[in-house]
């Protein structure tokens, strides 16, 4: 049992070592100067969004930054999501609404969605957001600003993440706890190696021929995880790949309820591992080892460092939340979303062998990423 401490004592050093580089080297979006105003596509993927689309709306059209297009595409919704967004926009000429086309066999909806907004966007900047991320009136500034700054070719903006329920506290805050603490932003932003890739599907800003250049969104037709992907893509073909924390100026709440807590993230845990299940299962395995394992070790003579490895995750839990400004209390709650994170992975692992998830009225395949109308 000490050998086995010991080991994951070291998983967790190397984890708070990445956290502290990250700290100093992962940057945060904030007013900065222009040096200049390039015309800018905003473009967003809607399929029954009514709840959120009209604030979506709004919150653009009352950027700083003006010089921009704002291409909303209605994804065939039942639920009126096109007209409430001519609603929001009250006759601005800045938005333009189109009608997605039938998802044809091969497409995943969302990567369908982009591509078909892509080809109609005329931004030297074309920005990929979601129809519930919200931003405030100086965010496209800040991310323009930023986006000139570092040069990118691909500059991906991780949201604060609201969350009010119990589940969302528990389970959403984990994926920048993830980012913060097992992502070196340094070698994200400055290896060759792709495995050091991620991006973030609600704000992915790109120059335009970059994004063309790489083949666009058909280069993840028919993959779930098409943030991740293009992002390794990106770094594959030596584009310029920048990450930043959104800093409150960009904000999203990803799901509202538990169901949508599991099934949101169940929906891409599996492809997150390569599309196996062996490596799913080790996956859940592990975080188990290392965040709960150190609790059945307390009454043992190992009980020094199980408690240091319970101290050293809870600190992990703790600064990447301050970071990222979520709640601190909810650090408390780290062995009930590794618990709450099985639970997922277990979902994924069901939907494998079932044919797949039912994600917006259509039918992901667990095996390719498919999708089918």
């Amino acid at each position: 049992m000490l050998a086995f401490s010991f080991i994951t004592l070291a998983f967790l050093c190397v984890f708070f070592l990445t956290l502290l580089s990250n700290l100093v080297f992962f940057p945060r979006l904030k007013s900065a100067d222009l040096a200049s105003t390039p015309f800018v596509s905003v473009l967003i993927p809607a399929r029954n969004e009514s709840a959120v689309i009209k604030t979506t709306i709004q919150s653009f059209l009352t950027q700083t930054y003006t010089n921009f297009e704002l291409l909303v595409l209605d994804d065939q919704s039942t639920d009126g999501t096109g007209e409430l967004a001519l609603q929001a926009a009250n006759g601005d000429s800045r938005l333009r609404l189109l009608r997605g086309r039938p998802l044809p066999d091969g497409w995943i909806g969302k990567s369908w969605a982009c591509h078909q907004l892509a080809q109609q966007a005329q931004g030297d900047i074309i920005i990929f957001t979601d129809a519930d991320t919200l931003w405030q009136p100086q965010a496209l500034a800040a991310l323009i600003a930023h986006h000139q700054a570092t040069d990118a070719d691909l500059l991906t903006v991780w949201p604060t993440q609201i969350t009010h329920t119990w589940s969302e506290r528990v389970v959403v805050p984990l994926m920048m706890m993830v980012i913060m603490s097992y992502l070196p932003i340094l070698m994200t932003h400055h290896s060759p190696f792709a495995i050091f890739a991620a991006a973030n599907g609600q704000c992915m800003a790109w120059r335009r021929n970059a994004y063309q250049r790489i083949g666009g969104h058909t280069q993840v037709a028919h993959n779930i995880l098409d943030d991740v992907t293009l992002a390794r893509v990106a770094k594959q073909r030596g584009l310029r790949l920048r990450m930043a924390d959104g800093n409150r100026l960009i904000a999203c709440r990803m799901y509202n309820d538990w169901r949508n807590v599991r099934n949101g993230f169940a929906k891409n845990i599996l492809a997150g591992y390569g599309n196996s299940v062996l490596f799913l299962a080790f996956g859940a395995i592990f975080h188990w080892l290392v965040f709960l394992s150190p609790y059945a070790l307390l009454l043992t003579p190992c009980a020094p460092l199980a408690l240091l490895n319970l101290t050293l995750g809870f600190v992990l839990r703790t600064v990447s939340a301050w970071y990222t400004h979520q709640r601190i209390i909810d650090s408390f709650s780290l062995p009930f979303g590794v618990l709450l994170m099985t639970r997922i992975a277990w979902q994924a692992i069901r939907w494998h062998y079932s044919g797949g998830v039912i994600w917006k009225d259509r039918r992901i395949s667990s095996q390719t990423g498919s999708s089918h109308a």
